[in-house]
């Protein structure tokens, strides 16, 4: 065979095995929930005999539809605030000089800390405000958490944009917000798509802060859901199955469905 035949053969071969290799927790998973308790304890990857209750009690067992409806609000409400707060941000820390530059540094510093530091003080920051056990209280910490990876990711498209559009604009009466929204947002659009789905994702599958600051039902995400299935003794895995595929599946379509605008806009900025 030809050199390009087998590089492409090669090629072809690496990327079946990376699917197999993303695939397969989801697959087990499937597996997982539809089998007994014993059969689980047994071992194997595949079903002895197949069994669907595992999906209607883990139903009962937690209120699963409004945990799920929790989580997609929480990271719709925080991904939005980050937007909110990263875009004005990333245009500071790459047009402010040493200034943006050190706020560009303590950012992702302040991100380097673990998250569990900051526990008690938003704590008590959200009950003065009535915030806390509520999807908005959840919401606001999850987006302002985010605002360091999104201004990251965000600063070097902004950094991209020749300086000389924005003084033309300038010239032509445009305020320096006027020149944001209608000069760099178009052409920082690619990154500030891929920025909000990767901000969506971490604040979907956020569980400390969750865990945290909502006690109730009414407020809780799924990935708080998933370990209510964990007794004192006796831990549910064909119903922690399921719960988990109800939690993963709408997540693995939309990154399906977006694949090409994360990849081409993460992409674009990899070139500062």
């Amino acid at each position: 065979m030809s050199a390009p035949v087998v590089r492409a053969f090669g090629s072809r071969a690496v990327l079946a095995v990376a699917a197999v290799l993303a695939l397969a927790p989801v697959l087990f998973l499937v597996s997982l929930s539809l089998r007994g308790v014993d059969d689980i304890s047994n071992g194997g990857w595949l079903p002895t005999r197949v069994r669907w209750d595992n999906w209607p009690a883990a139903f009962d067992t937690v209120p699963l539809a409004r945990m799920l409806a929790n989580s997609w609000l929480i990271a719709l409400g925080a991904t939005l605030l980050t937007v909110l707060v990263a875009v004005p941000t990333a245009y500071l820390t790459a047009r402010g000089g040493r200034r943006g530059q050190r706020l560009y540094s303590v950012l992702l510093a302040a991100y380097c800390a673990p998250p569990v530091i900051a526990v008690l003080p938003l704590y008590f920051l959200l009950k003065s405000v009535d915030l806390t056990n509520s999807v908005l209280g959840l919401a606001l910490v999850d987006g302002l958490a985010n605002v360091p990876v999104a201004v990251w990711l965000l600063d070097g498209f902004v950094r991209r944009v020749p300086r000389e559009l924005e003084e033309a604009g300038w010239v032509d009466g445009l305020s320096v917000v006027a020149g944001v929204r209608r000069v760099v947002l178009p052409l920082v659009l690619p990154g500030l798509v891929a920025a909000s789905l990767v901000c969506f994702f971490l604040a979907y599958n956020e569980f400390l802060f969750a865990v945290s600051f909502a006690q109730s039902p009414s407020a809780q995400p799924l990935t708080v859901g998933l370990s209510l299935f964990q007794g004192d003794r006796t831990v549910q895995f064909g119903q922690q199955a399921a719960a988990s595929l109800v939690a993963i599946v709408p997540v693995y379509l939309l990154a399906v469905a977006a694949q090409r605008l994360l990849i081409g806009g993460l992409s674009q900025g990899a070139v500062k």
